[in-house]
């Protein structure tokens, strides 16, 4: 292992010295940036799903292709095996997407298991893939009483533990189903254009970092590993 002095414990050999170079010199995808959308209730008359619709609607006038999700269906995590239809729909669509968004209504404080039970059959390996590292997320949450941010919160946590990229604005919207028409439209109001504000800065993140999100998300600790792993193999085969 090569060191330097004042960093023994640094392989230097495996750091990465990024340049602004390496992060602007790459091939412009040309697709419509592509967007999975879930959210968080079976309900009939789902205000999450309404602003999930509205999300969509959004996206696709910023030039973006869409898919929603139903949860209609999916089992809970480890009821049922992972070939389920439902599971494998949803694994699909993750790893088609570049980007994502997690509208949840808030419930006893928190995000519906509805919600969490969706992520949690995301798996983080799939194989050598990570289907969410380094893509792209934005979070909403409804709640029937006032203005909260728990569930928002608590869906930005587990962005990060997904490694994805969590973009900065996020929608919060009180007395849900005062915002929203008979036809399930959102009214205008507020909380209206801070869902168009969301939309406009998810489609501008992910344009910026769908390109590079390798290199985003490529990290010492993976390269050290997959290093010591490469020379075990070595050392075995001369064995």
């Amino acid at each position: 292992m090569e060191t330097v002095a004042s960093l023994p414990n640094l392989d230097s050999a495996l750091l990465s010295r990024t340049h602004l170079s390496t992060l602007t010199n790459y091939v412009t995808s040309t697709h419509a940036p592509r967007f999975l959308l879930l959210y968080g209730s079976l309900r009939e008359r789902a205000y999450s799903k309404l602003l999930i619709l509205e999300a969509a609607r959004l996206l696709e006038a910023l030039g973006g292709e869409v898919r929603i999700f139903d949860p209609h269906g999916l089992p809970l995590p480890d009821d049922a095996p992972e070939t389920h239809p439902k599971v494998q729909e949803l694994r699909e669509l993750t790893l088609w997407s570049e980007g994502m968004v997690w509208s949840s209504p808030e419930r006893h404080g928190a995000m519906t298991g509805i919600m969490k039970a969706q992520i949690d059959w995301i798996p983080l390996t799939m194989g050598a893939i990570r289907p969410t590292q380094g893509k792209t997320l934005a979070v909403m949450e409804v709640s029937g009483g006032s203005q909260s941010f728990n569930a928002v919160n608590q869906m930005r946590i587990l962005g990060r533990w997904m490694r994805m990229i969590t973009i900065p604005n996020q929608s919060s919207i009180a007395k849900a189903f005062q915002e929203f028409n008979e036809d399930g439209r959102m009214k205008p109001s507020a909380y209206y254009d801070r869902v168009v504000d969301v939309m406009e800065e998810l489609v501008k993140f992910t344009l910026l970092t769908r390109d590079i999100s390798s290199l985003l998300v490529d990290r010492y600790s993976e390269r050290k590993e997959s290093a010591e792993l490469l020379s075990k193999r070595v050392n075995q085969q001369s064995i």
